[in-house]
């Protein structure tokens, strides 16, 4: 398992899949576990709601161009841009764009205070260990191999919902993501993979 600060975590986890010889489902990276944590803690002080009841998933890259995917958020089921269209949008009155900036910054602004991340990474690796130790079965959003995948080509690795047992990533959760979603995380893979392509392995 690969787990380090963004956008690194999915390129190391390429290379790690590409020097150990492992099938993909046995090499993960901590991918966008920490964000999705994040994101539901935010969304949750802006409804007045414990996290555990809030729903909602960042996929694609471990950084700048994560996805959140708007679509999917809900809270007991119901689908909170059911309730607001504009939902993520620019035209959102209620603001939830800021809620996916603060994720981003969020680990930013760790390493502005004290110079770097630790604990917060630790947690989200740990949670991802206990899962795969316990075979709890119990999906998370990790880096995996994403090639043939919402319309991604090449192989890269990518946060999506995957089912974390004692063999590895057991299965993937083929989220329903709407067009620009789905545009989006497909931007998130060409970004890595313009990194990517320069590794000599």
């Amino acid at each position: 398992m690969s787990g380090s600060s963004p956008p690194v975590v999915d390129i190391l986890t390429y290379v790690a899949w590409k020097l150990s010889g492992f099938p993909r489902h046995r090499v993960i990276g901590s991918g966008t576990n920490l964000d999705s944590a994040r994101f539901r803690h935010l969304m949750a002080e802006k409804l007045n709601l414990h996290p555990s009841s809030c729903h909602g998933w960042i996929v694609g890259e471990h950084g700048d161009s994560s996805v959140p995917v708007w679509s999917g958020v809900n809270v007991a089921g119901v689908s909170l841009q059911g309730l607001n269209p504009q939902m993520g949008t620019d035209g959102d009155k209620e603001n939830w764009k800021q809620v996916h900036k603060d994720v981003v910054a969020g680990a930013y602004e760790v390493i502005k205070l004290k110079g770097y991340t630790s604990w917060a990474i630790g947690m989200s690796v740990a949670d991802l260990v206990e899962s795969i130790q316990k075979n709890l079965h119990k999906v998370h959003p990790v880096s995996t191999l994403v090639q043939g995948m919402y319309g991604v080509k090449d192989q890269v690795f990518l946060s999506v919902p995957g089912v974390l047992g004692n063999s590895g990533l057991t299965d993937v959760v083929h989220m329903t993501l709407k067009a620009d979603e789905e545009k989006q995380l497909v931007n998130s893979a060409e970004t890595l993979w313009a990194v990517q392509k320069e590794l000599k392995l």
